[in-house]
C-alpha cells in the first residue's frame, strides 16, 4: 500500500500536468501533436483514477481507468490519427475570434474565475488547498478550455479534439466531486466514438453528393470497393 501522502502528491503532479496538456491543445497547430497530447492527457486521467483507488478503494475507479485507457488512450486517438493521415491534413492554422495567445490568456482568467467561484460556493466546506477542491477546479477549467477550442478553431477535426478534451474535464470533475457511475461514463464514451465516426463524414464529404462521397472515401482509402 502506497503512503497516502505520496499518493496525494502524485495526484497533484498529474493535475498540473493535465492542465499543461490542455494549454498545449489550445495553442498548437499541428494535428498529429494534438492527437498525441490528447492520448497523453487521457493517460494522466487513468493514473489519477488508479491513485484515487488507492485512497478510496472503489472498484468503480478501476473500471473507469480501464475504460478510459482502452477508448481514450488507444482506440479514439488511433482512429483520429488514421483519418488525419488519410486526408493528409497536417495543421490547423485558422482561428475564429481568438488567437492561441489570447486563448491561453483567457484560460488563465477562466481558471481564476472558477477558483474564486468555488471558494464562494463551498465557503469553508473544503479548504482551498484541499486535493478534491483542486481537482474540481481543474476539471471545470478543462471543460471551459475545451469549449474554447470548439469555438475558436475552424477545422472539424480540431473541434472534435476540443470536445474530447472537454469531456476529459467532465470526467476529472466527476472523479473528485462525486463518484461518477460507471454506466454514465460508458455511455459518454459510446457518444465520443459516434462523434469521431461522424467527424469522418464532416471532413470527407459534408459538401458532396452520395456518389462524390463514395469516390472520396475510396480516394482516402477509408472505403475499399471489392466489386469489379
Amino acid at each position: 500500500m502506497i503512503d497516502p501522502i505520496i499518493v496525494t502528491d502524485l495526484i497533484r503532479v498529474f493535475l498540473v500536468f493535465i492542465i499543461i496538456t490542455a494549454a498545449y491543445i489550445i495553442s498548437t497547430r499541428n494535428l498529429s501533436s494534438l492527437v498525441t497530447v490528447y492520448a497523453v492527457q487521457s493517460l494522466a486521467l487513468v493514473f489519477i483514477a488508479l491513485l484515487l483507488f488507492q485512497i478510496e478503494g472503489s472498484t468503480t475507479l478501476l473500471a473507469i481507468a480501464a475504460l478510459t485507457f482502452t477508448t481514450k488512450v488507444l482506440i479514439i486517438p488511433h482512429f483520429i490519427g488514421t483519418i488525419q493521415e488519410k486526408i493528409r491534413i497536417k495543421s490547423d492554422i485558422q482561428f475564429h475570434f481568438l488567437t492561441p495567445i489570447k486563448s491561453l490568456f483567457l484560460s488563465v482568467v477562466l481558471m481564476l474565475v472558477v477558483y474564486i467561484t468555488f471558494v464562494e460556493i463551498m465557503d469553508g466546506a473544503s479548504a482551498p488547498d484541499d486535493l478534491f477542491f483542486f481537482g474540481a477546479v481543474i476539471g471545470i477549467s478543462m471543460m471551459l478550455m475545451g469549449m474554447m477550442i470548439i469555438f475558436s478553431r475552424k477545422r472539424a477535426l480540431t473541434k472534435v479534439l476540443g470536445f474530447l478534451s472537454m469531456e476529459n474535464g467532465a470526467l476529472l470533475f466527476g472523479l473528485f466531486i462525486t463518484e461518477l457511475p460507471f454506466m454514465i461514463e460508458f455511455l459518454v464514451v459510446i457518444d465520443l466514438i459516434i462523434l469521431v465516426l461522424l467527424t469522418t463524414i464532416l471532413i470527407v464529404g459534408l459538401d458532396s453528393t452520395i456518389e462524390d462521397y463514395h469516390e472520396r472515401l475510396q480516394r482516402f482509402h477509408l472505403w475499399e470497393d471489392d466489386l469489379p
